[in-house]
């Protein structure tokens, strides 16, 4: 989202804590020798990055193909002086719009060493920031058959000289490139930012081990538990998805591993107030200032996540992913499967 190493990166994971218990040693560690099972055999390739300095380049010099873009994970959208709020990746990442595209239809007219400084976002594995209407998202086909993110009908980038999350370089570059506002109009200074959806009634509490139903129409307010056969008791969202821990984070000092692709893979579950955790042992429920800038929830001090592989409320599909992801007991711990 650059960072420095040593010290500063650890000093970027100050928290808020919320909870009077304050994070300290922990010797919470899962067996080395766990294996994945199930779906989660197959997904390997789920590892986090060493950092997202540098995800897309300095100068555009050896980019990778629109087919193999970067998808943009969970949106955001992000308070910038000079234009106003601007529509990030998942890692913090500036999405911009190219004029000579169009938007009635949808289509790109950047190509080649185009595509190289400006790299596309790659559609799928996108939810809308909060309060963004999710049917400005769509996709389009370019012309090597990959398929691009839009917003509002224009197909989205990044810039390859944005080497860290807050960067807007691309802005007004040929006078012909600008951030992108959550309707999918050109960030402007004085645009109203995404307006939050009116608050749904809050749904009947779900039976006791269960997840809460509706999806995520009806999505609960806080963090809860679930059951589920093989794994017992685990905590999920709002939305009754299951939150995972990262084995390659730590407790002490309180810190994510998980950046850049491996971020828009495992969603960071943003900070939930206390009062609407049910069931949610409160040791170390606090907050973490990630180093992109966003804000995570941590349960016994670690950062927990969801996972895209998930789609509806009682997925388990990250399970063991890798030998490094793992759901989460209601007291924070891993649920380790042999």
């Amino acid at each position: 989202m650059g960072i420095k190493r040593g010290t500063t990166l650890a000093a970027a994971a100050i928290v808020v804590v919320l909870a009077a218990t304050a994070c300290g040693p922990t010797d919470d560690k899962a067996a080395d020798t766990t294996k994945p099972v199930g779906a989660a055999a197959a997904a390997q390739d789920n590892k986090a990055p060493a950092a997202a300095d540098g995800a897309y380049g300095s100068d555009g010099a050896g980019a990778a193909p629109a087919s193999d873009a970067k998808p943009a994970g969970q949106l955001a959208m992000a308070s910038n002086d000079k234009v106003g709020p601007v529509l990030t990746d998942s890692a913090g990442f500036t999405l911009y719009r190219f004029d000579k595209d169009t938007a009635k239809p949808p289509k790109s007219n950047c190509d080649g060493d185009c595509e190289k400084t400006w790299p596309v976002v790659a559609a799928g594995d996108v939810t809308a920031a909060a309060g963004m209407d999710p049917a400005l998202l769509g996709e389009v086909v370019r012309t090597d058959g990959s398929k691009q993110l839009t917003v509002g009908g224009w197909p989205a980038y990044r810039y390859s000289k944005d080497t860290k999350a807050g960067d807007l370089n691309g802005q007004g570059v040929g006078g012909v490139w600008f951030a992108l506002a959550a309707d999918g109009k050109k960030a402007a200074k004085g645009a109203a930012p995404a307006t939050p959806a009116p608050a749904a009634p809050a749904p009947a509490a779900p039976a006791e081990g269960e997840a809460p139903a509706g999806g995520a129409a009806e999505a609960a307010p806080g963090l809860s538990v679930a059951k589920d056969p093989k794994l017992g008791d685990h905590i999920v969202d709002g939305k009754g998805m299951t939150v995972y821990r990262f084995k390659k984070d730590t407790a002490w000092p309180m810190a994510s591993n998980c950046t850049g692709d491996c971020v828009a893979k495992w969603p960071v579950v943003p900070p939930v107030d206390k009062a609407n955790a049910k069931g949610i042992v409160e040791k170390g429920y606090s907050v973490l200032d990630r180093p992109d800038g966003k804000k995570q929830q941590a349960i016994d001090c670690w950062p927990v996540y969801t996972f895209t592989g998930d789609k509806k409320p009682g997925d388990v599909n990250g399970q063991g992913v890798g030998g490094t992801w793992y759901a989460v007991s209601p007291d924070g711990k891993l649920i380790t499967i042999q």
